[in-house]
C-alpha cells in the first residue's frame, strides 16, 4: 500500500523538473532513508508524544543545504503523518531516475567471487543487449551457480548447477 502513496509522491516531484533537480532530490532523500536504518531514529518518527515540526526539523536537518522541494515533501508527508513512507518515496525515485538516465544496476550471485574480466565482459554484453548504461556488482552467496539480478529493467538470469542435472536426468529418462 505504501508503494502506491509513495508512486503518486514520487510522480508528482518529477513532473516538469529537469533531470538534474531530480538526481539532487534523489541524493537528499537517499541520505534521509538511511537513517531509518536506526530504530532510535523510527521510535522518535512514530512517536505521537513529539510534534510533527519538530520530527521535519530533525529530518531535514540530516541533509546540509536542503533543497525547497525536499523541505516542502517533508512538511507535507509530516502533516499526512505518511514519514513512515519516505524509504519507499525515496526507492521509487531512484528507479524513475534510473529510467530517465538510462542507467542501472544488477547484481551477479555467485557461490565465490567472480574475476573482474569477467565480470567487465557480463557488464559490457548485457549493456549491448538492453542497449543501457549497466554497472554490475557481485556477491558471494550461497547460490549454485550464477544469477544475474537487474532490478531496474525487472530481468533475472540464472545458471543452477542443480538445475542442469535435474535437466540431465530428465532428458536421458526420456531418450529411455
Amino acid at each position: 500500500m505504501s508503494i502506491l502513496i509513495a508512486k503518486r509522491y514520487v510522480k508528482a516531484l518529477l513532473d516538469g523538473k529537469d533531470i538534474s533537480i531530480v538526481s539532487s532530490i534523489e541524493e537528499e532523500l537517499k541520505l534521509i532513508s538511511s537513517a531509518y536504518s536506526d530504530e532510535k531514529f523510527l521510535n522518535i518518527i512514530s512517536s505521537i508524544d513529539i510534534k510533527s515540526s519538530k520530527k521535519t526539523d530533525l529530518i531535514i536537518s540530516f541533509v546540509p543545504n536542503c533543497s525547497t522541494t525536499v523541505k516542502n515533501l517533508m512538511v507535507l508527508l509530516a502533516s499526512n503523518r505518511r514519514l513512515n513512507i519516505i524509504p519507499d518515496i525515496s526507492l521509487e525515485l531512484s528507479k524513475q531516475v534510473s529510467k530517465l538516465k538510462n542507467s542501472f544496476e544488477g547484481i551477479v550471485y555467485s557461490k565465490e567471487e567472480l574475476s573482474s574480466e569477467y565480470m567487465n565482459d557480463m557488464q559490457t554484453s548485457f549493456a549491448k543487449k538492453f542497449n543501457v548504461e549497466l554497472t554490475l556488482k557481485n556477491e558471494v552467496s550461497s547460490y549454485d551457480g550464477i544469477k544475474v539480478d537487474i532490478d531496474g529493467l525487472g530481468i533475472e538470469i540464472g545458471f543452477s548447477q542443480e538445475r542442469l542435472k535435474s535437466q540431465m536426468i530428465d532428458h536421458i529418462l526420456k531418450a529411455v
